[in-house]
C-alpha cells in the first residue's frame, strides 16, 4: 500500500479544512515547498498536493506553488482541486505531475474522460467524494446524483483504474475513515488501527492529512504497517 502525504493549498498557506469547510481551517505553514520537501524526507512515497482556491472558486489558484513542488521533489507529486478543463489537465501533465486528480470535470462531462484516459490512463484518478454514499461535486457542495459504485462502473470501462474515495463527514475530523464503501483512500484517519482497516479493505494507497500534521502518526510507523 502506497503512503502518500496530502498538501492542501489555500491562500498560499499549507492547512487542513474541517468537513471541506474554508471558515474552519488550520494553517500548519506558510511554506508549501517546505512541507513538501519535509514529507519527502520523511519518507513519503507520493506528494497529494491540492489547489483549495480552485476547488472552491475563491477566484485565485495556487498551480503555480504546485508546479515549484513538482520542481523542488524527486518523489511523484499527484495534482487535485479544481481541475476543470482538458487544458488545465494537459498544463499539469505537461508540468510533470505523475497524476492528476478528476472531480467535478468528470462527473460533468464523463465522455472528457474517455478522451483523456485514452492517452494518459495510468495518469487519471478519478475522485469520488461521497456523502451518505452519494458522490458530491464543486467542492463538496453540490449531489452529483450518482453513487459510489455506479460512479466506479461507469469509468472503469473508459480505462480508469485508480478512484481516490473520500468521505466529506469524516475528511478531517479525525473521527477514523468510513469503510463502508468498497474502497477508501483518505478521510477521517487517525491512528495507525485505522491504516490496518484500510489495508485489510485492500486499498492500493492512503492519503494522509491532518493526523500527519497534528503528529498522531508518522509516515515511518505507517509504512511499517502498509
Amino acid at each position: 500500500m502506497k503512503v502518500i502525504a496530502a498538501v492542501d493549498i489555500l491562500g498560499g498557506q499549507v492547512v487542513r479544512l474541517l468537513r471541506g469547510d474554508p471558515n474552519n481551517k488550520v494553517v500548519y505553514s506558510e511554506d508549501p515547498i517546505e512541507i513538501a520537501k519535509k514529507w519527502e524526507t520523511e519518507g513519503a512515497e507520493m506528494l497529494h498536493v491540492v489547489d483549495l482556491d480552485a476547488t472552491l472558486r475563491t477566484g485565485h489558484n495556487n498551480s503555480e506553488i504546485a508546479y515549484k513542488i513538482i520542481e523542488a521533489v524527486s518523489l511523484p507529486v499527484q495534482i487535485a482541486g479544481g481541475i476543470r478543463s482538458i487544458q488545465a489537465v494537459e498544463d499539469a501533465l505537461r508540468k510533470n505531475a505523475a497524476k492528476v486528480v478528476l472531480g467535478t470535470l468528470a462527473f460533468k462531462e464523463p465522455n472528457t474522460i474517455k478522451q483523456l484516459a485514452k492517452k494518459n490512463e495510468d495518469r487519471i484518478v478519478i475522485s469520488i467524494d461521497q456523502k451518505d454514499g452519494i458522490v458530491m461535486i464543486d467542492g463538496w457542495r453540490e449531489p452529483a446524483g450518482i453513487k459510489v459504485e455506479e460512479a466506479i462502473k461507469l469509468f472503469r470501462p473508459m480505462g480508469i483504474r485508480e478512484f481516490l474515495i473520500t468521505s466529506v463527514d469524516r475528511d478531517g475530523t479525525l473521527k477514523g475513515p468510513d469503510l463502508t464503501a468498497r474502497r477508501i483512500a483518505s478521510g477521517g484517519i487517525s491512528s495507525l488501527s485505522d491504516i490496518v482497516r484500510i489495508r485489510v479493505a485492500r486499498c492500493s494507497s492512503v492519503i494522509l492529512g491532518k493526523a500527519l500534521y497534528d503528529g498522531k502518526i508518522t509516515i515511518e510507523k505507517v509504512k511499517v504497517l502498509a
